[in-house]
Parts: structure tokens; C-alpha cells; sequence
């Protein structure tokens, strides 16, 4: 029996990640990342950006974090200019699980501003992870260009991965709060509400940013 092209330059180990079902794919990838090989860091990654299950995406990564950082880093640094935007946004997902900063250069002001919401998510999550030590302001800065962007879920990720960089963020909010747009207004100042208090949720750091925003710069002192 001859044996289709792509089996037989694919490891055996790895043909269950075609598979139709995906408990057999989620198996595949726990097995791969049980027993890590250089060889099948490429499909790993191949199959990140195609994968439609999110609990085997997330075992693809967990496989690949399990392989050592110099055989999966250049390959997941070359994914993050992919067209595709599962392969950029799952690439930096996983670079953000590495935590190798020699990764950092991939993460550019086009990627932490990148049209797909999943993708900048996942780029503002990996930036602060790798970024290095004394380059978290300017960081800051970069981040701060997206404040007002998209809906609850996307705010709160960028409120969130702001806050991880401490209180270095907080000029930069400052300088936000007098922005012409009234929902960056708002967002900076939920975020930086949030800085000052991590009990309070963003929905209440939201509406009471709203308000302040409505009342105008009186309501904005303090």
C-alpha cells in the first residue's frame, strides 16, 4: 500500500492531528508534548493556524511549550507574519507561554495594532511577557494607541495587560484622559481606576469612567 505524500513526511506520531474527530486530535497533541521531538515542532505549528478546536489549540500549544525554546521560538516568530490570523494570533499565544524574550523583536506596533481583535488580544498579552526590562514606557506608549478600541471583551484585555506593567503606565494614561475621542477618554481612565483598585470590576470602573467623561474636566479632577 503506498501511503499519501503528506504521511509519509509526516511522522507517525502526528496523524492523529488530521483526524476528523477531535478528542483523537487533543490525544495526538497530549502525546506529542509527553514525548517532545525537534521533528515535529513544524507541524505543531502548522496545525496551530488551522486548528477549529480551541481545547486542541490550546494542547498544541502546551505540546509545543514542552519542546525546547530554540527549536519552537524562530518558527513561531516566522507564524506571526502570517496572512492568516489563527496562525498569527496562536503563534504569539504561545510565544506569550514561552516567555523566551528573545521573541520580542516580533512584536511590532503593526502586530499590537493588527486589525483582527484576537490577534492584537494576543499580541498585547505576549508584549508584556517578553518585553524588556526599562522598555515597559514605550511599551506603554504602544499600547496606549489601541485604548477606546473594540468591545468590553477587547478593553478589558488592554486595561489588563497596561496594568501588568505597573504603575509606569500611569503618564501615559494621564496623556489619554485629554484625548479628543470621549471613549479613550473613558477607557484610560477605567483602566488606571483599575490600576488604584484590582477588586473593582470593569464594568463599574467603565460607567464611572463614563461619568466623569460626561461631566466634563471638572468631573475628571482627583
Amino acid at each position: 500500500m503506498t501511503l499519501p505524500e503528506q504521511d509519509m513526511n509526516t511522522p507517525r506520531a502526528l496523524w492523529g492531528l488530521e483526524d476528523g474527530r477531535a478528542t483523537v486530535r487533543l490525544r495526538t497533541a497530549m502525546a506529542v508534548g509527553t514525548a517532545p521531538d525537534p521533528r515535529y515542532v513544524g507541524r505543531l505549528v502548522e496545525r496551530c493556524a488551522t486548528e477549529p478546536d480551541f481545547q486542541v489549540r490550546e494542547m498544541l500549544t502546551w505540546a509545543l511549550t514542552r519542546h525546547p525554546a530554540y527549536t519552537t521560538v524562530p518558527r513561531l516568530v516566522d507564524e506571526v507574519r502570517s496572512e492568516r490570523a489563527q496562525a498569527r494570533g496562536q503563534a504569539l499565544h504561545t510565544l506569550s507561554k514561552i516567555g523566551d524574550r528573545r521573541a520580542w523583536p516580533a512584536l511590532t506596533r503593526a502586530l499590537l495594532a493588527d486589525t483582527d481583535d484576537e490577534v492584537a488580544r494576543s499580541a498585547w498579552r505576549a508584549a508584556v511577557v517578553l518585553v524588556p526590562d526599562g522598555e515597559e514606557g514605550e511599551l506603554a506608549d504602544a499600547l496606549a494607541t489601541q485604548l477606546g478600541r473594540g468591545g468590553r471583551e477587547t478593553r478589558l484585555s488592554l486595561s489588563r495587560a497596561l496594568i501588568a506593567l505597573g504603575e509606569v503606565i500611569l503618564p501615559t494614561l494621564r496623556a489619554a484622559r485629554t484625548d479628543v475621542d470621549p471613549d479613550v477618554r473613558a477607557h484610560a481612565i477605567a483602566t488606571e481606576r483599575l490600576l488604584r483598585d484590582p477588586d473593582a470590576g470593569f464594568g463599574f470602573a467603565i460607567d464611572e469612567a463614563k461619568r466623569v467623561v460626561a461631566l466634563g474636566p471638572y468631573g475628571q479632577e482627583g
